[in-house]
């Protein structure tokens, strides 16, 4: 199968969620079919990216568009310049023309089988129709992310802003969804909030995964210091509202019964207010070159998420370790986790503390916890995910054959004998 694989941004080096589970999924996906990865991206040329991908991804097309990186200010002038259009800024500032005429050659040129539009930032750019099987991954459901920051504590000027964005994103996921012959979610859930706009038969869960190789238990449980560990993005606001949220209401109740307890926030780009939290007891890394480290050396990983969608692949990673994990409902939300068996769910400040510090106290209950994690999470590898993108995939160029078969078959005159 010839496979053409549309993404917005860079996907080296891969650090976020987003981008780990597109790399492993098309990593996997090239090692049996034929794929075209079409990577585009802003600033300037960066030669050293486009070489390491083609030794990653051989054959892949890339695109700069020449954007500039904003500061702040540039970033918000664009925002207003961008506020009359119909599309969510999230999405609109991806728009290049310089993208869509490429894309519309390489689709002429490679002849896939079937296009894979990687999320709705790139669905900006793909051409208003396709003669080729066509597949929007769905990593979450955006705008039910909008929707949790326009009701979730936000306040003034800032909860306008979120309406305002929430409304058009809801309008353009509606349409965006229905644009394609098949949607991938990661998540029932996910798939549930999609089906309101289109048929449910035309969504298709296949589950976030793991890389068990690199992901896999270090020394025996119980050994680690009371370190508590986030991991995850900290430019992403859901990450840095949960970590605000955790500092302010559940880290202290933790410190009250176990005050050597340490808590360490792991993740690329920590934002301002996310940096404001360093203390002696809170530590901000920054971006690190590899997580597994900061996870064996954890006790414990906690995910105080309260705003969110698709699912959290960190989670899987952490449970990969062998680490009891601490969550909310939120965070797991869409995961085929258990609670009180391979991990605790807790939805309130005070459940949550209780939770983390009974975990940090009873060394048997953690081991008991992460080896049923580790065990979960064994099932979710990568390779067993991408076998089931990739019947997705077939399923899709099969149905569209039949389709175009029918139709030519409706519209050839038949003659009687």
């Amino acid at each position: 199968m010839r496979i053409l694989w549309v993404k917005a941004n860079k996907i080296l080096p891969v650090h976020s969620g987003g981008d780990i589970r597109s790399f492993n999924i098309l990593r996997q996906l090239a090692r049996r079919d034929e794929v075209f990865f079409f990577s585009y991206y802003d600033g300037a040329p960066d030669l050293a990216y486009e070489t390491e991908l083609e030794k990653r991804l051989p054959g892949a097309v890339c695109v700069c568009t020449g954007k500039r990186q904003e500061s702040t200010w540039a970033r918000g002038f664009d925002y207003l310049r961008r506020l009359p259009g119909a599309a969510p800024y999230a999405v609109s500032r991806f728009a290049s023309r310089a993208v869509r005429e490429r894309l519309q050659v390489c689709i002429s040129q490679k002849n896939p089988d079937v296009v894979i539009c990687d999320f709705l930032d790139a669905a900006i750019n793909f051409p208003d129709s396709l003669q080729v099987p066509s597949v929007l991954f769905q990593h979450n459901v955006e705008s039910e992310i909008w929707r949790r920051h326009a009701t979730n504590g936000s306040s003034g000027a800032m909860k306008l802003l979120y309406r305002r964005e929430f409304s058009k994103m809801l309008r353009y996921e509606q349409a965006a969804v229905g644009r394609f012959d098949q949607v991938i979610a990661v998540s029932e859930h996910d798939k549930k909030l999609m089906s309101a706009w289109v048929e449910a038969e035309r969504i298709t869960v296949v589950p976030t995964g793991v890389d068990t190789e690199q992901f896999c238990p270090g020394v025996q449980a119980g050994q680690e210091k009371p370190l508590v560990v986030f991991v995850g993005a900290m430019d992403w606001e859901p990450n840095i509202d949960a970590v605000q949220y955790f500092c302010a209401e559940i880290w202290p109740r933790i410190l009250a019964k176990v005050p050597e307890a340490r808590f360490r926030i792991v993740g690329r780009n920590p934002d301002r207010r996310v940096e404001a939290m360093v203390c002696e007891s809170v530590e901000v890394t920054g971006r690190v070159s590899s997580v597994v480290e900061h996870l064996r050396e954890a006790a414990m990983v906690v995910v105080p998420l309260r705003v969110g969608g698709g699912t959290r692949l960190k989670i899987y990673e952490a449970m990969a370790v062998g680490k009891a994990v601490v969550s909310t409902t939120v965070g797991a939300e869409g995961l085929d986790v258990h609670h009180g068996k391979d991990v605790i769910l807790a939805d309130s400040p005070n459940v949550f503390a209780e939770s983390v510090i009974t975990l940090l106290e009873d060394v048997e209950a953690r081991r008991r916890m992460g080896q049923a994690a580790a065990a979960l999470a064994g099932t979710y590898a990568w390779p067993v995910i991408a076998d089931r993108f990739g019947e997705v995939l077939q399923q899709v160029d099969g149905k569209v054959v039949q389709f175009a078969e029918r139709l030519i078959s409706l519209r050839t005159p038949h003659r009687s004998e």
